[in-house]
């Protein structure tokens, strides 16, 4: 059993378990929007990038049934012969408030996480309504206005965008821009160039 995995590792599973376009854009995203915030916040840039990547491994093998996500890719990793209970932890509790599951966020990874992949909807939902769907332009404040209409992007999960700064000093206007440009460096992968 592994206690680390490399990115290529990672990758090769993310290529073998996440077939749907829109799930494999949206944890490039969160992969890329860890990364920076790893960077920013003085940690493992890699181990939160590869988080970030794998938290949704799971939703192409579910069948929409939520009450086994964050599980599901756990046990997938732990059969594909990894155990990381730190990254283990982060998947889980990103789910947090999901029916059934009791497990609750406790790290700075599990918070910077589930805000991290919260945020990626919000900032795709504003970019597809942008002339050309381009990321290029985007500035934190357009995306804090889009933050404040609770009926912009409904489905995302503000509490968890805005938990983030209870574990980082990161003000949340400046973990927009963050993750605006971290988006943006990806944005010929993810459609929005």
């Amino acid at each position: 059993m592994k206690n680390e995995i490399s990115y290529s590792e990672a990758k090769t599973l993310f290529d073998k378990y996440l077939k749907t376009e829109y799930l494999r854009f949206h944890s490039r995203e969160s992969e890329v929007i860890m990364r920076k915030l790893a960077n920013k916040l003085g940690e493992d840039e890699e181990f939160w990038g590869i988080t970030g990547l794998l938290h949704d491994l799971d939703i192409d093998t579910i069948d929409e049934d939520y009450s086994k996500h964050g599980y599901k890719t756990v046990d997938i990793l732990f059969n594909e012969g990894f155990n990381i209970p730190k990254m283990f932890a982060a998947i889980i509790s990103h789910t947090e408030g999901v029916e059934g599951h009791k497990e609750r966020r406790e790290t700075k990874l599990d918070y910077c996480l589930a805000a991290a992949e919260n945020l990626t909807g919000l900032i795709s939902a504003y970019v597809l309504l942008r002339p050309g769907k381009k990321i290029a332009g985007t500035k934190a404040k357009s995306i804090t206005k889009k933050f404040k209409s609770k009926s912009f992007a409904a489905s995302v999960n503000r509490e968890f965008i805005n938990d983030i700064t209870k574990v980082t000093d990161l003000p949340r206007n400046e973990f927009f821009q963050l993750a605006v440009d971290a988006m943006s460096e990806i944005a010929d992968e993810i459609g929005m160039d």
